[in-house]
């Protein structure tokens, strides 16, 4: 009988044990916004929050939102990954830190206006490492409107980032980017999606440059020197002309893109710093 109990004490012993591993968070997640400049990003910015929040409490990592850029400073602390969800940080210092997180080992997801840079605008390319260098990207050249859904397709099947991504799927409506850089030129970038041709013409305009007939458009790679990814997507279908700034889409919408972003998330919360 005394040897049952001991027996029955060890095992619920064990199974506390697995309990509380199994609440332990596999990583910590900061996330910054500015959610100020456009209705279609602030739209995101609001979705991904509760959006990653939820997946946080799905698959094991705690989930922190924050508009204050200067927490940049001390986030190489206490996060093993930043996320970016819209613009980027423009004081001298929070940038400095930010290329010391990521020179150091941190790691990185920026989503669509986080890769913005247009000089001159209110976001000019005065930031060469990041834009250059880092995403490799440089300048905004041009983008579709209004945001419409587009057939990508996967260019690297052995990235852990496509891990159970057919190859090809339809995203979520967006407004699609392109760049002055060639990123196939660079032999530091990794392209892990692309705009499949099938997508064309994809825009509705009303504007002519604004529809897309043809050409290579990657909307989702990495840096092989950082861990690293961008995500083109991030801007929500808002009804502008009505004036009434109601939510027509969600980037959250599309399931195989959100298995590419939580794949993209999981990946990046591996490394070790």
């Amino acid at each position: 009988m005394k040897r049952s109990v001991i027996i029955f004490c060890a095992l619920c012993i064990s199974i506390a044990a697995i309990a509380q591993k199994s609440k332990t968070p596999k990583f910590n997640v900061i996330a910054f916004y500015t959610a100020k400049n456009d209705q279609a990003h602030i739209s995101f910015v609001n979705e991904a929050n509760t959006w990653f929040a939820s997946m946080a409490d799905k698959y094991h990592f705690t989930y922190y939102a924050t508009s204050n850029w200067n927490e940049l400073t001390t986030a190489s602390l206490r996060y093993q990954v930043v996320l970016f969800l819209d613009t980027r940080p423009e004081a001298v210092e929070q940038r400095e830190a930010f290329q010391r997180y990521m020179e150091g080992g941190g790691a990185w997801m920026g989503f669509h206006f986080a890769g913005f840079a247009l000089t001159p605008s209110t976001y000019p390319q005065n930031w060469d490492w990041y834009h250059n260098q880092f995403l490799g990207s440089g300048e905004y050249k041009s983008n579709t409107w209004r945001p419409t859904s587009a057939v990508l397709r996967v260019e690297d099947k052995r990235h852990p980032a496509t891990k159970r991504l057919s190859e090809t799927f339809k995203s979520s409506p967006n407004e699609w980017y392109c760049w002055k850089n060639d990123l196939r030129d660079n032999p530091d970038i990794q392209i892990l999606l692309s705009i499949d041709s099938t997508s064309f013409p994809l825009g509705t305009g009303p504007k002519p440059h604004e529809i897309w007939h043809s050409g290579y458009y990657p909307v989702v790679w990495t840096n092989k020197n950082y861990r690293m990814v961008y995500v083109n997507m991030g801007h929500n279908d808002i009804d502008y002309e009505n004036k009434t700034n109601k939510q027509l889409s969600s980037t959250f919408g599309s399931e195989p893109q959100n298995r590419l972003i939580i794949n993209c998330l999981l990946w990046l919360g591996s490394s070790k710093r």
